[in-house]
């Protein structure tokens, strides 16, 4: 299976926001849209950053109440993993394993096409595994 497939499940919605941007009102954002990342993209459109939840509450942990009024663009990751639809769900299964990241952009000739979280991935697996049994089942009672 592709990342398009996840894609074509969940939609291409991408919740974003500018580097300018607070962390407090990136934090509403995250909450209101109930994510645990936001892709931060220039005014081209162009993505220069993640910025994340664990993003945000180390920084916290490290600079206290004054995160808040900190600009996006000094707390995002700017060497932002991606993906494309044509890669596989073993492959940005193991990139995300391997670097410990839980939100893959999905890019495609330099155009953000979606998002696909750690979350994403587990469900689309587990909806696998489920068709596997149910075919199983079905084999099983057909050849009695």
């Amino acid at each position: 299976m592709y990342v398009q497939t996840i894609l074509g499940t969940k939609g291409s919605k991408v919740v974003t926001t500018r580097p300018g941007e607070t962390i407090e009102a990136t934090s509403r954002l995250l909450t209101a849209n109930k994510i645990g990342a936001v892709i931060v993209a220039d005014e081209a459109g162009k993505v220069v950053g993640v910025i994340s939840e664990r993003d945000i509450v180390g920084a916290m942990a490290a600079h206290g109440a004054r995160v808040a009024a900190m600009r996006v663009e000094e707390l995002m990751t700017r060497d932002v993993l991606t993906c494309r639809p044509s890669d596989t769900i073993s492959e940005i299964m193991a990139v995300m394993t391997a670097r410990r990241v839980r939100h893959l952009p999905v890019i495609e000739d330099d155009k953000l096409l979606g998002i696909v979280s750690i979350g994403d991935v587990v469900k689309h697996r587990l909806d696998e595994a489920a068709l596997e049994v149910d075919s199983m089942r079905q084999y099983v009672q057909s050849v009695r």
